[in-house]
Order: structure tokens, then sequence, then C-alpha cells
């Protein structure tokens, strides 16, 4: 199921693929990200840089229990960029995007905007991040997001300021419908959020199953808001699956108990990053023995530890539980103040303009896996290339990163999960 690709000094596990080639084509691009073949600066020239950022990442809504590591991997960057003292200052202002239904973004958007930030974290959603999307374009802001996977973005018109440290769903989705084909699933039940991010893994994973000779017997979709699934759980049962695939976030915990109360064996579901959380005592019944996937690789050395203490610091005093998309969270920061550097600017248009080259997806540069190590690089006249703890990247022309890391993860006894692929 491995296909690996790449070098990098951390050790990482789990399946690598290689996005772009021939079983995964993503056509087009989002637009132009700019030269990245610029003579760098003579130190004497350089100037000292300040790179504003602004969060949109979800403290409240479906999506909340990401906002604690993808706030504690942006505050963890920042602290650790600022540290360094490499000539770059980072600045971040805190903000929720909460979801389609809360509308939070509406808020924060404008006033992160108004406060003249150079680019914005988040969102998590894909959803989200579509509703806002072009008023950053339009505002000259570079949109990065950690976590969006759906493969809408890869074409969208978004003047090169649009990118992500996030694999599409057109991996992930593929990653999944394998898994549940080799435990030997012949049957297969889903029921997926109907949006940008449920339609896009659906169709990836029903594809990808039924390739593998397997049948997709029933798939029903739900709306955002939704608390009653009894009609999409009767459909799904009659149909009497070997496994069931649950696409969606934090409605899961209603919607398994409803199967599981049903007759379905609860150690028979699997799950997506969007609901692959340490659900414990939050899900009433036994889980025990289901997967799911979650992009990213093995959060090697001491990381977690330093996101943990990071986030005593900056949340609110809670313990850090989930890492969902930290890593992911850290390098975009880390890129960005990069690009910043090798663009000797805090113009936006011209960080952008940097970001393939720093992440290697230029074929050039010098690895590096720390953000001091790759200033040093870049402040030495040179070209880096910076492989983080979410993976290679390694960005195409359209912003999307085209290495990256599918996770796999059982439950236990206890409805908490740990990786084992």
């Amino acid at each position: 199921m491995s296909i690996l690709t790449g070098s990098r000094a951390r050790k990482r596990y789990g399946t690598v693929a290689v996005l772009g080639a021939a079983a995964l084509i993503l056509a087009g691009c989002s637009g132009d990200t700019g030269s990245t073949e610029s003579a760098a600066p003579d130190p004497a020239e350089r100037e000292d840089l300040t790179l504003s950022i602004g969060t949109v990442l979800p403290q409240t809504g479906a999506l909340s229990y990401l906002g604690p590591p993808e706030e504690a991997g942006v505050g963890l960057a920042t602290a650790e960029i600022n540290e360094a003292a490499k000539g770059i200052t980072v600045e971040v202002e805190y903000g929720d995007s909460g979801d389609p239904d809360n509308k939070a973004y509406e808020t924060t958007v404008p006033r992160l905007l108004g406060s003249d930030v150079q680019a914005l974290i988040g969102a998590a959603s894909s959803g989200v991040t579509k509703l806002f999307l072009d008023q950053a374009v339009g505002a000259g802001v570079i949109t990065f997001s950690p976590a969006n996977t759906s493969p809408d973005f890869t074409t969208w018109d978004d003047d090169g300021l649009y990118w992500r440290t996030a694999p599409s769903d057109l991996l992930q989705g593929e990653v999944l419908g394998n898994l549940i084909a080799e435990d030997g699933a012949a049957s297969l039940g889903i029921i997926y959020l109907n949006d940008a991010y449920g339609t896009g893994l659906e169709a990836v994973v029903n594809e990808t199953f039924t390739a593998s000779g397997g049948e997709v017997v029933a798939s029903e979709s739900y709306n955002a808001g939704d608390t009653n699934f009894s009609a999409q759980v009767s459909s799904i049962l009659a149909q009497n699956p070997d496994a069931i695939a649950v696409i969606g976030f934090e409605e899961t915990s209603t919607i398994v108990p409803s199967f599981v109360n049903s007759g379905f064996d609860g150690s028979n579901f699997y799950f997506v990053d969007g609901n692959i959380s340490q659900w414990g005592t939050d899900m009433s019944v036994s889980i025990e023995g289901s997967k799911g996937t979650q992009p990213g690789p093995v959060l090697a050395d001491d990381f977690q530890d330093r996101l943990k203490a990071q986030w005593l610091e900056q949340g609110d005093g809670a313990e850090l539980v989930d890492f969902n998309y930290a890593a992911e969270s850290y390098d975009a920061v880390v890129l960005l103040a990069l690009a910043s550097l090798a663009a000797n600017s805090s113009d936006p248009a011209e960080i952008a303009g940097k970001l393939q080259e720093v992440s290697g997806g230029s074929g050039d540069g010098e690895k590096c896996d720390t953000f001091e190590a790759c200033a040093d690089i870049i402040l030495d006249g040179n070209a880096a290339d910076y492989d983080g703890y979410s993976g290679g990247v390694a960005f195409d022309d359209a912003g999307d990163p085209t290495e990256a890391t599918i996770g796999v993860f059982q439950y236990g006894a206890d409805n908490m999960h740990t990786r084992i692929d």
C-alpha cells in the first residue's frame, strides 16, 4: 500500500504517495506562483522583516476539536522563529473560523484583513475557505490552509495566493478505499456529509473500493446541522454491508451509536481526518477495532511535547490531546517565514512567489528540516528546501503538496486511537 518517495532527516512512516502520478492526476493550476529564479540579496541590503499573519481556525463549530492542535502549531512555529532571531519577526492575531452554520469567519476575516496581515492561516474546513477565499484574494493576501483537502482548490482562480500543506482528498480517499478492501470487506455502506469535503471524499472512496473488486451497496448523504440520521441508517443497514465508512465531523458521535444500537458491529467502521478524533467517553458505544485515516507522518523527536507545552502557555490551560494538523499548521508558518526571507520582502505576492522554492517544489535548494537551518542557507545567499513535520511538501504550481503521508489509525477498548501504519 506504500509508495515511498523523497528523503528526510526525521523518520516517517505510513502511506507515502506522490500526488500528480498517473493514478492521481490533478489538472490545471491555481495561478502563476511567480519566478523562483531571483538572485539572493546582498546581506548588507537585507531588511529586518515583519510577517503578520492571522488565523482563521475553528475555535467553535463542527471542527472545534481541530482548533487547539492547529493554533498550538501556529504558536509554536511563531515562538521558535522569533527565538531564532534570523532577521524576521512573526506576529499572530488569532481568530475563529467557526463553520458554515455559525459563520464566525464573516467577522474574523474582515477584521484580520483590516489589520493588514500578509497571510491568513486557515480555514480547516474546505467549505469555510471557499466562502472567504475570493475575499482574501481580492485583498491581495495569502490564504494558507493546514487542513483543506477539497480537490476544487487545485484549479481555483487565486492569483497564486492559495497554498496548503494538507494533501487533496484524492489521496486520502484512495488510501481509505484500499484499506477497507485489504481488510477483507466485500461490501461497503457510506454515510457522508453533503458538502465539498464529504462529496469529494465519498466519490474517491467509492471509486477506489469498487475498482478493488468490492461493492458499495449503499451511499447516503446528510446535511450540515442534521441531528436525526435514522433514514440513512435504515437504508444502509437494509443492504447488510460488511463495513461502513463515515465521512463527517462531530456528528459522528451521534451517527455511529445509531448504527450500533440497530445491530451493526462497532468494530467495522472506517473514519477520515474529519472524525478520526480521540473519542473516548464522547462516543457512547464501543468502536474498538474500527480504523481511520489522517494525513501526516509520525511526529518524531519531541514535537508533541513542545506542542503540549506551547498550548499550556497559549491556550486555556487544558491539556492538548489531539495533534491533528498541528504539523501542517507549524509548517505553514515556517514556510511563509522562509519565503519572506528568500524574497527579502513582506509583500504577500513576493512571499507567494518564493513558497514553491523554499518547499523544494522547484527542484532546487539544499535540504534542511528546521527554520533556523533553512534560514542560514537563505541568508548565505543560497536556496533552501524545507522538509518539515508534515513531510517534504514540495509545492506544485497550484500550491498543492506533491508529497504526502497518510497514516492509518485503529481504536482500542477506550475508544482512543493509535497509529498502526
